[in-house]
């Protein structure tokens, strides 16, 4: 079974401005969104990728095209890999969102959200699970494969493969622009890497 490279979209102007975009069209990266982008394609260019998947959000989308660029492949959409859908909340700004009571049970009881007019936690992380398990079922063992998702999904997915439970999973951090690195296989998980950047790659190589 292959290697997985989770990476979370680059800068946006929602993140900027501490908006939670949630699924709303029209998301699309801003400039220094494009110069994570970029640098995440330049950090990656010596990869040996095979496949490159992206939720079909355009945020999503734009952080895949240079890496796809780079290494001559497509981007697929994998509809698994999609942001929560945060129902009513999208759109809101974090700060009017800490407010409310249900923000608590977001951050400490998580598994008994579900979004007003949007997705459960839990129905999520399941999601997000399956789609990881469908994409490396498609390749071979040793394959690099990269999954662009969002902030939530690849926590709620590192947080299923080590076995932590699903109210915990706010302990993890996934930055803009980072890259996690899950090897999986059909009876087990490793996680090699977590939010890495590629800043700190670069430093890594100059050691």
């Amino acid at each position: 079974m292959p290697l997985l490279l989770l990476v979370r979209h680059a800068e946006n102007d929602y993140t900027r401005k501490g908006r939670l975009a949630g699924r709303l069209p029209a998301v699309h990266l801003n400039q220094k969104g494009l110069e994570q982008a970029n640098a995440l394609a330049k950090t990656l260019e010596q990869a040996p990728l095979k496949a490159i998947y992206s939720s079909p959000l355009e945020r999503a989308v734009e952080t895949a095209e240079p890496i796809a660029k780079a290494h001559q492949l497509e981007v697929i959409h994998h509809e698994g890999l999609m942001e929560l859908d945060y129902g009513d909340w999208q759109g809101k700004s974090l700060k009017g969102l800490r407010r409310l009571r249900s923000w608590q049970t977001v951050q400490y009881l998580p598994s008994l959200m579900c979004f007003p007019h949007g997705e459960r936690i839990v129905a999520a992380q399941y999601r997000i699970v399956q789609a990881l398990h469908e994409i490396a079922a498609q390749h071979s063992e040793g394959d690099w494969v990269l999954c662009v998702s969002h902030a939530d999904p690849i926590k709620l997915a590192i947080a299923h493969f080590l076995g932590m439970p699903l109210d915990t999973y706010q302990r993890l951090s996934i930055g803009l622009a980072s890259i996690s690195i899950l090897y999986l296989n059909h009876q087990s998980a490793r996680l090699l890497a977590i939010n890495c950047s590629p800043n700190l790659f670069e430093g890594l190589e100059k050691k």
